[in-house]
């Protein structure tokens, strides 16, 4: 027969139990539904704005957005997070387009090391062309963190997902791709923190006198 404190210790061992199976069953959830909704490509209206915005992390993304200001979607394309050294002639034989159509067009932005970085460095040269709308190209993997921190950088901006399909990303049967699935979880927890930091700034907006 089990004493009372035997029955204690039980009951308290099954509440700690639950205080870890829930934060797992919820996280696992989330990724579920995380990489379920990622874009299989880009949902596009054909409307106009004033910039595409690319960021860098693939010739896909770049390709996407020089072909979207050649098509005249946007009156100039800015590339965030390039690395020093690499000027527009270089991007453009990238992505396969010709310097002298394009050139006038292009923005470098060799500023910004991560997502948020990006979205400062974007603010900050949108702010001196005096533009209020972009298209945001970027993997499909990556466009959701990347709204979160953009919209919070440029709340009065309209930001328009261009969401690019990258080369050996396996979106169908994402969990039987070992190499997939450690992008996804990886992005996963990147959008939670990227979600948490916005939460918290709005909270403090809110708090402040």
């Amino acid at each position: 027969m089990i004493s009372a404190r035997g029955r204690t210790g039980t009951r308290l061992l099954r509440q700690v139990a639950l205080l870890v199976a829930l934060p797992a069953v919820a996280w696992c959830a989330g990724l579920v539904w995380f990489a379920e909704t990622i874009p299989a490509g880009p949902d596009d209206d054909g409307r106009a704005t004033d910039a595409i915005v690319v960021l860098t992390g693939g010739p896909a993304r770049l390709k996407a957005g020089l072909d979207l200001l050649a098509a005249g979607r946007a009156r100039k394309l800015f590339v965030s997070g390039v690395y020093r050294g690499v000027d527009v002639t270089e991007l453009l034989r990238v992505g396969r387009q010709d310097p002298e159509r394009l050139a006038c067009c292009v923005v470098i932005g060799h500023e910004a090391e991560s997502t948020a970085g990006n979205a400062a460095e974007t603010r900050a040269w949108m702010t001196r062309e005096s533009f209020s709308s972009l298209r945001l190209v970027t993997a499909s993997y990556h466009m959701r963190r990347s709204l979160i921190e953009f919209r919070r950088a440029m709340p009065e901006t309209t930001i328009l997902p261009y969401a690019v399909a990258p080369d050996g990303f396996r979106r169908e049967r994402w969990w039987a791709w070992p190499g997939t699935l450690r992008l996804v979880v990886s992005e996963y927890n990147k959008t939670i923190g990227a979600l948490a930091r916005a939460w918290l700034a709005a909270a403090t907006e809110r708090a402040a006198p």
